[in-house]
């Protein structure tokens, strides 16, 4: 039953985290195109914080915290390729996040270096990890080379 808790802990922060991951980069779409110090921009700034802040950097911490719990209780997991290559996937998701704060505080000098087309494109990036994460943990492939 621990081990349920666990799991059970660790999906809730993983789909946090993805909620946090998915809605960002849509909210720097909307964004870019503000002008600097008007209202508008100081909303996004403050709700682009508050996901950072409350929700993303919370549910990062718990996912890993979590994880290397249900880890240290599976050990053997370590020694899988399916399972190395979906932790090398959530730690490119864990640059991303890096990179999305990056953005932000982008964002909060008034900088806007980047095309709205680029946000849109960027957008795509946690999506396409998460299926490929998902495909990995379920259908566990063998990865093993001959």
């Amino acid at each position: 039953m621990y081990y349920d808790i666990i799991k059970s802990l660790h999906l809730v922060a993983v789909i946090s985290w993805m909620v946090g991951l998915l809605y960002l980069p849509r909210l720097y779409v909307y964004h870019n195109d503000k002008d600097y110090l008007s209202d508008i921009d100081a909303t996004f700034l403050l709700m682009e914080h508050r996901l950072l802040k409350y929700i993303m950097k919370p549910a990062l911490v718990a996912t890993y915290a979590f994880g290397f719990i249900l880890i240290y209780e599976n050990d053997y997991l370590l020694s899988e390729n399916y399972f190395l290559l979906k932790l090398v996937l959530v730690f490119i998701l864990s640059l991303f996040h890096i990179y999305l704060s990056i953005l932000y505080k982008d964002f909060k000098k008034g900088y806007r270096y980047k095309s709205t087309k680029f946000f849109r494109i960027i957008n795509e990036i946690p999506t396409i990890l998460m299926i490929v994460i998902i495909l990995l943990v379920i259908v566990r492939p063998d990865l093993q080379s001959t």
